[in-house]
């Protein structure tokens, strides 16, 4: 028996890319010189990656800006002044906001997985971000000239052109990143909002095959970031009945920081679907300590009580950094947690 074992996207950029990103926003240094510090610390990445053994890789986000802001860079048509996100030690994150249309990606994910795939044979997963959480740059009052159902039109289009643009630049699998689902809740606790993002994001799955879906996945976290979260208190019984209804094959479940991991897992025995694969998170990147083999391996075993061994993944609960100034964990941490899940994962695997 094989349990598939996967990371979830970002990984603490080098130092020297930090800086230099702070160096090329206060425009002392080029684009050249950004790029080529990017490619040096992608290469290092994939390598350091490849050492721990997993069978699938990520390039650890070292080319985007943040995991949710990609597609807006060097968008014109944006104002600083957008949606506020909290987070529980007090710090924010802010999104931009939309000041005109027509609404286009400026980059798209493939950009990213094609760069990678210049320097491993390994299987590469590219994380893309949800339609919803892009949705959410759209100002509360409508623009002239550029209507809600307008823009929506085009947000699907291109949320759409994103995995497709993945899958066919040969991603071993494409996984949508959701973290904005359980924040949702927090939001609008009557659970609207959230079937307002999962309508959003389905218009989008809709549009590829079932066959196409089988590759298709979707991340759930409370928010990680400068070692902290937005939203943990929400319950887990209030979204997951929902988040299964999004028509994809993989579903990524923050699991390794759950304060109650027993009542997440009957709940995703309750209403995951058959076709589903469960990769649950075994491991936690805003946790210091690195888990021992053993602990993810008991944590493994854990899920298999509830979800049948062939339906059954693992995963770290989140990324690494999700936004490229996030120096809280070190390199030498995320890869030593990613070890400890693959190694965990074949112990697992073998018990079973």
């Amino acid at each position: 028996m094989t349990i598939p074992t996967e990371p979830i996207g970002s990984i603490p950029r080098p130092a020297y890319l930090v800086e230099a990103l702070g160096e090329h926003a206060a425009g002392r240094l080029d684009a050249d010189g950004l790029g080529e510090l990017q490619e040096k610390a992608l290469v290092e990445t994939i390598k350091r990656m490849e050492e721990t053994g997993s069978p699938v890789i990520t390039d650890g986000e070292q080319g985007k800006p943040s995991f949710a802001t990609y597609p807006l860079a060097g968008l014109t048509s944006l104002a600083p002044d957008g949606v506020v996100i909290p987070f529980a030690d007090g710090h924010t994150r802010q999104l931009p906001r939309l000041t005109a249309g027509p609404f286009r990606y400026q980059t798209y994910a493939a950009s990213y997985l094609r760069a990678a795939k210049k320097h491993t044979t390994t299987p590469v997963k590219q994380a893309v971000i949800a339609a919803s959480a892009i949705g959410l740059v759209y100002p509360g009052e409508e623009l002239a000239g550029y209507s809600k159902e307008e823009f929506i039109a085009d947000l699907v289009n291109e949320a759409e052109a994103d995995i497709r643009g993945s899958l066919d630049a040969g991603a071993d699998s494409v996984q949508i990143d959701f973290t904005e689902g359980r924040l949702s809740l927090k939001l609008d606790p009557s659970g609207g909002l959230l079937q307002s993002f999962v309508d959003l994001n389905n218009a989008v799955l809709d549009r590829f095959s079932e066959e196409e879906r089988k590759k298709i996945g979707v991340h759930t976290c409370p928010g990680g970031d400068q070692d902290s979260v937005h939203s943990l208190d929400v319950d887990y019984a209030a979204l997951l009945p929902t988040l299964f209804q999004l028509k994809v094959g993989n579903v990524y479940v923050q699991l390794a920081s759950e304060p109650d991991p027993e009542r997440a897992l009957r709940v995703i025995a309750e209403h995951s679907r058959p076709e589903q694969r469960i990769f649950v998170g075994v491991t936690d990147p805003i946790d210091p300590r690195v888990e021992t083999p053993e602990e993810v391996r008991d944590r493994v075993l854990q899920a298999a009580r509830y979800i049948p061994a062939d339906r059954l993944g693992t995963c770290d609960d989140c990324g690494f950094s999700p936004f490229a100034d996030d120096l809280s964990t070190s390199r030498d941490t995320a890869f030593a947690k990613i070890a400890a899940r693959v190694t965990g994962t074949r112990l697992a695997e073998d018990s079973l």
